[in-house]
């Protein structure tokens, strides 16, 4: 275990950012978003980001290829694959499940090049929930706010921000910056612990109904007609498949240009009526149809495939952004009170 006097964080962020380049919760006009660090940035580690750290190993838009005609030749350039390891600093337990869940999706089965570049040279520090927003419900995940994994796992408290190492990556990181940090013993790490795992079992949506979910529970599920009064609640904006850190939807599209046809890929929602559109139509006409998609989906059809595991890591982000107070735990209170 290693700390660092709060009043020397930005030698750290620094001293990381003259070697890599360093993502951060960085706050502009009153909202905190991860960003690339510069130095005198307004960095803000106590706020839950609006938008997950998703971005750092998925982002919103990315090239793919380019195409270019050279006579009657076709050239295909592929997409820049990233080569130099990064960092993104303070990255909450929810989010760091978020990226295993991702990982299922991008390095299972069919490989993407692009993400696996990305989590290969990617560093994650992370950082205990000191103060959790009342939106959040991760310990319904079996997630633990006071222990948040990643590649370092980071600890503010008494004026002093501490570092574990949980990997490899993480441990040379460590050694690294070495010469920047003292020497510390758990003590405080552990009270600290203690108190996070208090208040969150005090939060209002920590005991929420899971056992009416899961990979077996399609039958039961599917065909409920609360679905229907829970859909007409909903007006269907995609807010929360964006704010949400572990959807994965997107679409791919060719771009004209001066030079020749760009292909680039950027997020998109099971929310869309015209998401995953063919020459037929959809494969779901009706909004009834694609609220249940998604919500069955993080709920039932990602453990099914997935050993159990919920496709939601209880973030809050949706409960907090809806605008109309339609999500994911109202979905759950509703089909798992009685039937």
């Amino acid at each position: 275990m290693k700390k660092l006097a709060l009043s020397n964080l930005n030698s750290l962020y620094n001293a990381i950012n003259d070697k890599m380049k360093l993502y951060l919760p960085i706050e502009n006009n009153g909202a905190v978003n991860f960003g690339e660090y510069s130095d005198g940035a307004n960095v803000n580690l106590n706020k839950m980001t609006i938008k997950s750290a998703k971005d750092a190993f998925f982002p919103q838009c990315e090239d793919l290829s380019n195409f270019k005609k050279d006579g009657k030749h076709i050239i295909v350039e592929q997409g820049e694959l990233v080569s130099e390891n990064f960092v993104i600093f303070g990255v909450r337990a929810c989010d760091v499940r978020a990226f295993h869940i991702l990982d299922t999706v991008f390095l299972e089965g069919y490989l993407d090049t692009f993400y696996e570049a990305r989590r290969k040279h990617g560093i994650v520090i992370s950082l205990s929930c000191n103060k959790p927003e009342e939106s959040c419900f991760c310990t319904n995940f079996g997630i633990d706010p006071a222990e948040p994994k990643g590649d370092v796992e980071s600890y503010i408290t008494d004026g002093y921000m501490y570092f574990n190492p949980v990997t490899q990556k993480g441990t040379e990181f460590m050694t690294q910056f070495d010469s920047l940090f003292e020497n510390s013993d758990e003590k405080a790490v552990k009270e600290l612990q203690v108190k996070i795992r208090e208040t969150v079992g005090k939060l209002p949506l920590s005991n929420l109904p899971l056992n009416e979910f899961g990979g077996d529970k399609l039958d039961a599920l599917f065909n409920r007609p609360e679905w229907q009064g829970l859909s007409e609640s909903c007006i269907g904006c995609g807010t929360c498949t964006y704010v949400c850190p572990t959807c994965q939807c997107y679409d791919v599209k060719d771009y004209k240009t001066n030079t020749g046809v760009k292909r680039f890929r950027c997020w998109d929602s099971c929310m869309r009526k015209d998401f995953t559109m063919m020459a037929h139509g959809t494969n779901r006409p009706s909004h009834l149809q694609r609220f249940r998609q998604r919500f069955m989906h993080k709920l039932v059809y990602h453990p099914a495939n997935h050993n159990g595991e919920f496709s939601c890591v209880g973030c809050g982000r949706c409960v907090a952004k809806c605008p109309v107070s339609m999500n994911i735990v109202k979905v759950m209170k509703t089909l798992g009170g009685n039937k």
